[in-house]
């Protein structure tokens, strides 16, 4: 975690009336009713009045007084870095707080929300996310999480896309001892939301090998270079007592250079300034074919490069990633990181902070809806941005190095860490921890004293297990229905859906809770048209536009777009290198098998070798894959077919599925054997 060593260079305006707009500088300096302002060090040619805002550099022009700003930027301007009306709203009786508050308290790693299920009264809590950088969880805040869940929250833990947990359902009156204990078992929310560098997402397999470790510390490394300093979090939640754990002295010398005019002088901010970022800001760190992260979704994607013997040399980096879009609005749109260049390892958090600091100055910060960096780098071109990014970095990057395919790694069920212990990937549907669940992986982790690591897909690792601890725990996660991955649908283990309804200001349908049906939906239609169990292609789904569980990588999205209605989205890649695009809009929940039915028939039948869904609907074509949908009369039945439903009624597949597990199979594999004995022993002539 970082500390606020800005917090002691500056100084700090406590009082919560002051609002830090704008500051006319008058003899050298900013002034304001007598207030001295934390801007940046003026030029000393300032004879004249002139207009100072916090998002200029020493190097670039002063911004026009009349620019158009966001009302989100007025209130970050006027927040006193963050803390007001947030520190007056939360003493007040009301359930809620202010707008104003509610868009500080996102910096804090919080949402206000209402249960949208209870239409007669506004009942509402807030949302909590935490900062795990890798998905990095000690055991000791797990269990906490675990606890609050269940004596502040829903009673669930939700695992997110970036790594992280959310705890939902907490009451304003609850937040303070909430923010406080996570922050006393060393752990954080800051920055978690808002307008800022989020979440760092690295590989969650706890490999030891140089380069998933170089991978780890860097995550680690960048999340403490871009942790905001100027002790606004801290302030509010535990009464200014900061408690964290000391920074590497390469990430302080980083964040305090301000060789080529990176930094804010004397401010708590020697990054943010009083205005913080345009909009959310998003950093992966990956190992070359290991697209466990979805590398290319990312403001930066941060690739470890080694030599031949396996030392970690340095990072290629891709900039102007992004998934969140708006309904009918084309020029905002999903966009692929591309690739930037090739840093040497001791450059890479000059390197961030060079493109930080890029978008902090020239996004847009008039429409957020165009203020993400992706937008940025449409506009200018991959060219132009690297050349204004070297300004900042203060050298040429070099030429971004070759890399290995990519691939999707879920490392779901056993492996072997390479110290001797194990780890063990757990399937958790759609990301929510609840019931018995919850119970299981919390009596496992708390008996076994183990750590844990939270996946980009909205799954759990267990750490550090002990070779003799493995059945105990296989047992004990099957009892709880967490079956080793060749147990489950294979549909299951690569789709993802956001929270969404009932709690999601923003959901304009379902996606969590309908999720398993939907899956088990298009499971019978793989059925109907005859494609394998084994087979699979990735489904992702989400309640609105803004991507959360990232649907435009995924070779099946649906987006909500209205009630109970969806944008289909087709042609991602099960290695999540290819943007999906939309297929069809406004289609009815209970319609989707009128579309699903004709495409995937024709998948089976027109298919290239191993050729995955996504690969088949971009080699087809849209045009043809809705002339497809449009003429469909159904599947055709072949004269002759063989019936392998082996279950008819549900008590057998239950006590077969039983005896199964005593076995380590599935019932389908259990009862296929005992047909094939049976079949056998009559063929011998031993059958009665």
């Amino acid at each position: 975690m970082g500390s606020s060593v800005g917090a002691a260079n500056g100084i700090i305006l406590r009082d919560p009336k002051l609002r830090i707009q704008r500051f006319h500088l008058q003899n050298g300096f900013a002034t304001s009713s007598g207030v001295l302002t934390l801007n940046r060090a003026p030029s000393s040619n300032t004879s004249s009045s002139l207009v100072v805002t916090a998002v200029s550099t020493p190097v670039q022009p002063i911004a026009p007084s009349h620019t158009k700003r966001s009302k989100v930027e007025l209130i970050k301007e006027q927040s006193n870095f963050l803390r007001f009306p947030l520190n007056e709203e939360l003493l007040t009786e009301a359930p809620n707080i202010n707008e104003a508050a509610t868009q500080v308290i996102k910096f804090h790693g919080s949402y206000q929300q209402t249960n949208r299920d209870d239409r007669s009264t506004k009942a509402y809590s807030f949302m909590l996310r935490t900062k795990n950088p890798g998905g990095d969880v000690p055991n000791k805040l797990y269990l906490v999480m675990d606890d609050l869940a269940d004596e502040f929250g829903i009673g669930t833990l939700r695992l997110t896309t970036r790594q992280t947990f959310q705890l939902h359902g907490v009451v304003k009156k609850d937040l303070k001892i909430v923010m406080s204990t996570i922050i006393n078992s060393m752990a954080s929310t800051l920055g978690a939301c808002g307008d800022l560098n989020r979440n760092v997402l690295a590989p969650a397999a706890p490999y030891i090998r140089k380069d998933y470790e170089f991978a780890r510390e860097t995550a680690d490394n960048i999340a403490a270079l871009l942790t905001p300093q100027s002790g606004f979090y801290y302030d509010l939640w535990v009464d200014g007592e900061q408690v964290m754990s000391a920074e590497p002295p390469e990430v302080v010398r980083a964040r305090n250079d301000n060789s080529h005019g990176t930094n804010f002088s004397d401010s708590p901010e020697p990054i943010y300034g009083t205005q913080f970022l345009p909009r959310k800001f998003k950093i992966a760190v990956a190992v070359p074919g290991d697209n466990s992260v979805d590398i290319l979704t990312n403001d930066i994607g941060v690739v470890v490069v080694s030599d031949a013997d396996g030392e970690p040399q340095g990072f290629n980096l891709y900039v102007g990633g992004g998934m969140g879009r708006t309904h009918r609005i084309e020029t905002t749109f999903p966009r692929l990181g591309e690739p930037l260049g090739y840093v040497p390892k001791e450059d890479i958090l000059y390197a961030i902070k060079a493109i930080v600091v890029t978008q902090r100055e020239n996004g847009r910060r008039d429409d957020r809806r165009y203020s993400r960096m992706k937008y940025l780098l449409d506009s200018w071109g991959i060219e132009k941005f690297r050349t204004v990014v070297e300004q900042y970095y203060g050298k040429k990057f070099k030429p971004f190095q070759e890399l290995p395919q990519w691939e999707f790694k879920s490392y779901l069920g056993w492996h072997d860490q390479g110290n001797g212990l194990l780890f063990c990937g757990i399937h958790v549907d759609n990301g929510r921890i609840a019931g018995k669940m919850k119970t299981t992986l919390r009596e496992i982790i708390e008996k076994y004293n183990l750590n844990v690591r939270l996946t980009p897909n909205q799954n759990l690792i267990l750490c550090d297990v002990r070779r003799a601890w493995r059945r105990p725990i296989t047992t004990a996660l099957a009892q709880a229905g967490l079956l080793h991955p060749r147990y489950v649908d294979p549909l299951n283990l690569t789709a993802m859906a956001c929270p969404a309804l009932p709690l999601c200001p923003l959901a304009q349908t379902e996606a969590e809770r309908v999720a398993p049906d939907l899956i088990k939906r298009v499971r019978a239609v793989f059925d109907k048209v005859g494609l394998k169990y084994n087979e699979s292609l990735v489904i992702r789904v989400t309640g609105c536009p803004n991507g959360c569980a990232r649907p435009y990588m995924a070779e099946l999205g649906l987006v909500g777009d209205g009630p109970n209605s969806y944008q289909i989205w087709l042609g991602g890649t099960p290695n999540q290198t290819s943007l999906a695009e939309t297929f069809m809009n406004k289609v009815k929940v209970q319609d989707l098998e009128k579309v699903l039915e004709p495409l995937f028939y024709n998948w089976k039948h027109k298919r290239q070798r191993k050729e995955s869904f996504g690969d088949f609907t971009n080699r087809i074509g849209f045009e043809k894959l809705q002339e497809l949908v449009q003429n469909w009369d159904g599947v055709i039945r072949s004269p002759t077919r063989y019936n392998l439903k082996l279950f008819a009624d549900k008590e057998t597949f239950e006590v077969m599925d039983e005896l199964a597990r005593m076995e380590d199979k599935n019932a389908h594999q259990l009862a296929m054997e005992v047909i094939r004995n049976y079949v056998a022993a009559q063929q011998n002539g031993k059958g009665k």
